[in-house]
C-alpha cells in the first residue's frame, strides 16, 4: 500500500497542482514536452488531435504563465518559436510517469 499522502487541514498543496495541470489539454502538452523535447508550435497542434488553434495558444501562454515551460521567440521571417519544459515543468515529470504506469497496469 502507497505512502498516504493526505493533507485534510491543508488542502493548498493538492489544489496548487491541480491548478497547474487541469483541463483537457495542459497534461497532453506537459507530456509532449517531456516526450519530444524542444519542439515548435506546429509539432504540437498536429500531434493534439482535436484542439483549436485558440485554445492551444491559450494553455501554452498559461503554462507559460505558471514558468511551466519556455517559449523562445527567433526573431526571424518567417517567426519561429520553440516550447520547451523549464526545471519546474521537469519536475511534472515524475506525476506523468505515474499517471502512464496506473494507465498501463489499469487499462
Amino acid at each position: 500500500m502507497p505512502e498516504k499522502i493526505c493533507f485534510v487541514n491543508n488542502k493548498e498543496p493538492f489544489e496548487y497542482t491541480l491548478s497547474i495541470v487541469t483541463g483537457k489539454w495542459k497534461l497532453k502538452i506537459i507530456y509532449l514536452l517531456a516526450c519530444m523535447g524542444t519542439v515548435r508550435y506546429g509539432v504540437l497542434k498536429k500531434n493534439i488531435e482535436k484542439i483549436t488553434h485558440k485554445m492551444l495558444s491559450s494553455q501554452l501562454k498559461e503554462l507559460e504563465g505558471e514558468n511551466i515551460i519556455l517559449r523562445k521567440e527567433y526573431p526571424q521571417v518567417p517567426p519561429k518559436v520553440e516550447y520547451s519544459l523549464t526545471e519546474k515543468g521537469q519536475s511534472l515529470i515524475p506525476l506523468v510517469n505515474d499517471m502512464c504506469s496506473w494507465g498501463r497496469e489499469h487499462r
